[in-house]
């Protein structure tokens, strides 16, 4: 019996993080290129700065693209997305353990 390869994901924000990256190229805020690049240029500072485990700097990378890409491409703001960050972990320090996080609507 072969053993079960491991997830692809270890945390559920980077397999969302992954797919918003997919959407937002397929619905033409940035082309697949673009965003090769974005995620290199934040790969080689990762390396450049090596702190944590490989897989979540990766995804943090993935996660910095994603949201430069966006801001450069006027998709999203980047004062708007500070503001959601910031309500984000208000709510999560919040929220006692084992309870689901969640935020007013924007």
């Amino acid at each position: 019996m072969q053993p079960e390869p491991p997830p692809a994901f270890s945390e559920p924000w980077q397999a969302r993080a992954f797919a918003l990256a997919i959407l937002a190229s397929r619905q033409g805020c940035f082309t697949w290129s673009e965003w090769t690049h974005a995620l290199g240029r934040e790969l080689q500072a990762m390396r450049d700065a090596d702190a944590q485990s490989a897989d979540a700097r990766y995804f943090d990378c993935w996660l910095s693209a994603l949201q430069s890409l966006l801001a450069s491409k006027s998709v999203i703001d980047l004062g708007e997305l500070r503001k959601r960050r910031d309500a984000w972990e208000e709510a999560h320090h919040h929220t006692p353990h084992g309870h689901p996080v969640s935020l007013p609507a924007p």
